[in-house]
């Protein structure tokens, strides 16, 4: 049942493969732990940026360029791109004929539980464009349709698959991390989702997981790809963004997730999603 809904996910998504009528984003309804979203481009569509999830999705239409690791990349229509949390990048269009893609933003913790208390760091893929049969029909099975709500088991599923090609892809070796530190970076982690729209000390994540604070900042990199700053800082990004599809107003989302003002607020979303709030709520038709 699962490769047949692959198979009909795959071909809906190709169904997809057609010029872009305009700019725009269009959101999926959320999920814990994933987002997916499809995005229409002519031209240049995002500035340098970098995110702390796995990107990890498929081109439709067109050709989708990014700068990526020194280099700069072509995808084709078919290809999967998978680039690595925290990773610094832009996108474009490589043609006048515009730039249609889907994409699915993973968290790094959701991919860490799949893959098993064995595995102590997210794989890496070094080359971001893929040619793979498989983990274009897992992640058609979730970006075949955004407008449905996703199933936890399909999630569950697809999650798995997408992993474990990951891995493969990356030739990584399962290690093992001390089960007690483990724990203790995880803690740290849940601490700071649970504060994240406030100034969290280092003191208190010490006093959390036990561990000193030079400790922990290389065991949550080495987990989760990223520091606990800017893990602290995307979950107040993340709350902005909601807010915004809720039509409020700039000033007073930056107030309500901890931004010094409305300009700190625009400079570090650029940062992350490589375009300002403003550019954000015009693209996915909010008006502020």
């Amino acid at each position: 049942m699962q490769d047949v809904l692959g198979e009909e996910a795959a071909r809906g998504l190709g169904r997809l493969c057609e010029r872009p009528v305009r700019d725009a984003i269009l959101s999926a309804p959320p999920h814990p732990g994933l987002e997916r979203i499809e995005a229409r481009f002519a031209g240049n569509a995002y500035d340098l940026h970098r995110h702390d999830t796995y990107a990890i999705g498929v081109t439709l239409h067109g050709v989708q360029t990014f700068w990526y690791r020194g280099e700069r990349r072509h995808s084709m229509p078919g290809n999967i791109i998978a680039i690595h949390p925290d990773e610094i990048h832009d996108g474009a269009a490589g043609t006048d004929d515009g730039l249609r893609y889907r994409m699915l933003y993973l968290q790094p913790a959701l991919a860490l539980e799949s893959l098993g208390r064995r595995q102590d760091a997210l794989p890496f893929v070094a080359n971001p464009v893929i040619a793979d049969p498989a983990l274009y029909g897992a992640l058609a099975a979730v970006l075949g349709n955004l407008e449905d709500h996703l199933d936890e088991l399909l999630v569950d599923d697809v999650v798995s698959q997408l992993t474990q090609g990951l891995a493969r892809h990356a030739g990584q070796p399962v290690r093992s991390l001390d089960a007690p530190a483990m724990r203790q970076t995880q803690l740290a982690r849940e601490y700071l989702e649970e504060h994240a729209l406030r100034l969290v000390r280092s003191d208190e994540l010490e006093a959390v997981s036990g561990l000193d604070r030079y400790a922990l900042s290389r065991h949550f990199r080495r987990l989760y790809a990223t520091s606990p700053h800017r893990f602290l800082l995307m979950r107040r990004l993340q709350r902005a963004r909601e807010l915004i599809m809720k039509g409020e107003s700039l000033a007073g989302i930056a107030m309500e997730t901890g931004f010094a003002d409305q300009s700190h607020l625009n400079r570090q979303f650029k940062k992350a999603f490589g375009v300002t709030p403003g550019r954000w709520a015009a693209l996915t038709g909010v008006e502020l």
